[in-house]
């Protein structure tokens, strides 16, 4: 594959439905926000929760790796479903996180603007989304990198002289 350039509904498209929806072994995410996205899945719209759930459920590894304080109501769901109980799902959150990607089964990446929300990658009416860019790769080259960047981040080799440590009293935290 090479690059694809998609934007706005074509992400809900391309990068939900057809991509992290078919994953067969892994969905890593970074996101600077997460919110409760609504994603049509089993002919029904649900809670990226519930997906994440099902992915784990069907043998995929699912890592959440996210700056900010997720939405109340993502929380909510995520108390309400068993997702913590699967040990195929991690969250991680590092405040200076900031770029976007999901990366798919370690053979497909999206790099683009969009975050973990309804009106970046959900399924919200096109008057209700954000104006968003992202491309869609099977580079070599860059899943690598990316995947790179993203481990280094998940298993916190930037903790020991990260300028931010007064706003993460607990570096990497996870639920649980």
């Amino acid at each position: 594959m090479d690059i694809e350039l998609i934007e706005d509904e074509g992400l809900y498209d391309r990068v939900i439905q057809d991509t992290l929806l078919a994953a067969r072994e892994s969905v890593w995410i970074a996101t600077a926000n997460v919110k409760d996205c609504q994603i049509e899945f089993e002919g029904q719209f649900r809670s990226i929760v519930d997906v994440f759930e099902r992915l784990c459920k069907r043998g995929v590894e699912v890592r959440l790796l996210h700056a900010g304080v997720p939405s109340a109501s993502f929380l909510e769901s995520l108390k309400r479903s068993d997702l913590l109980k699967q040990r195929r799902f991690r969250m991680r959150r590092c405040p200076r996180l900031h770029f976007k990607a999901v990366l798919v089964d370690d053979r497909l990446l999206h790099l683009g603007s969009a975050n973990l929300t309804g009106a970046g990658l959900g399924a919200k009416k096109s008057t209700r989304r954000n104006f968003e860019l992202g491309i869609l790769t099977g580079d070599r080259a860059l899943l690598d990198r990316v995947a790179g960047i993203y481990h280094a981040i998940w298993e916190g080799l930037h903790c020991p002289d990260c300028g931010r440590q007064d706003v993460c009293y607990v570096p990497l935290e996870e639920p649980g």
